[in-house]
């Protein structure tokens, strides 16, 4: 049988530093969730090469960054195999008086790049033993080569991770009677989001100790997210919001810490966000512009560059 007493108690633990260790957390200079979501930690103490791993760097890291890894890779394993057949003596390679390039080494890198894509237009060719298993072994590195990028790039395509857009500032904003913390997202995709659930949660440090407290929200979860979702927390006497000014959000070092997630239907999985809000990023009363507009066909259309936009009360 539950023991309900128990239960709340271990909930009430698992609130007290969400993994980030309360004492800890409340010693970091640092936000303890960068807006993409990152956490603000570094691992010390490991070397570097059991540290990290390949495949994930290659997974994160941007497209920008993937492709020119890939392109340096390409060029320096030409170059060593070029190395190489220079290394073998001028003879190894026969043909290179035609191919109107003086230099032996470029001579050797254009061959060891028909060697390493398999082109071989026939030009240039091994001679000797050496120089015919250099080449075997380049083909064959070529190979794999080209099947780990192809890996890579799939893997990066296929990987699903929700793509959300947040209003660049949260917004302490007349609510009904009272009022109310709030902040709007929206999809940056084309895809569609269903099931979309938030979790909030509020940090500060007090008594030395940095605590978390989540906050209760108007709607914790949508069935249909087409359009934007203005999430918003009712500041009332059971809010842990309730009382606390702009000074004590900067003096306590508050932090709104958020995780959203929903189910993606190109991938057919549930993706998960993460972003937070400090203190110095939250507008006391104001309120957000309307990001609506209808289109000459009656469409409903929505000004994603001014999810951000607000007035001042």
């Amino acid at each position: 049988m539950l023991d309900w007493k128990r239960y709340r108690q271990n909930l009430k633990d698992e609130l007290k530093d969400l993994g980030f260790g309360s004492r800890v957390s409340s010693e970091s200079r640092y936000r303890l969730l960068n807006k993409d979501g990152s956490f603000n930690v570094e691992r010390d103490g490991l070397p570097f090469w059991e540290s990290m791993t390949l495949y994930h760097f290659l997974i994160q890291v941007s497209w920008l960054k993937f492709y020119l890894i890939a392109l340096g890779s390409y060029l320096v394993v030409n170059a060593i195999f070029a190395l190489g057949y220079v290394a073998l003596a001028p003879q190894a390679l026969a043909g290179t008086n035609i191919t109107g390039i003086d230099s032996l080494f470029l001579n050797a890198f254009f061959f060891s790049v028909q060697a390493f894509t398999t082109v071989g237009f026939g030009q240039v060719t091994p001679v000797g033993v050496a120089a015919n298993v250099l080449f075997t072994f380049e083909s064959f590195i070529g190979l794999l080569g080209f099947a780990l990028v192809t890996g890579f790039m799939f893997a990066r395509f296929s990987r699903p991770h929700a793509k959300i857009a947040f209003s660049e500032q949260a917004l302490v904003a007349p609510y009904e009677e009272g009022t109310a913390l709030m902040f709007r997202i929206a999809n940056a995709r084309a895809s569609q989001l269903v099931e979309l659930s938030a979790e909030v949660i509020f940090t500060c440090i007090e008594d030395g100790d940095r605590q978390f407290y989540p906050l209760a929200l108007e709607r914790k979860k949508i069935t249909f997210f087409p359009l934007n979702w203005t999430i918003v927390h009712p500041i009332d006497e059971k809010s842990p919001l309730w009382e606390r000014s702009k000074e004590s959000f900067k003096q306590n070092d508050a932090e709104i810490l958020i995780l959203l997630s929903g189910f993606d239907e190109t991938f057919s999985q549930t993706v998960h966000t993460r972003s937070s809000y400090k203190y110095d990023e939250i507008t006391w009363n104001a309120e957000f512009e309307s990001i609506f507009d209808v289109n000459e066909e009656g469409k409903i259309m929505i000004d994603m560059q001014g999810l951000s936009n607000y007035e001042e009360l």
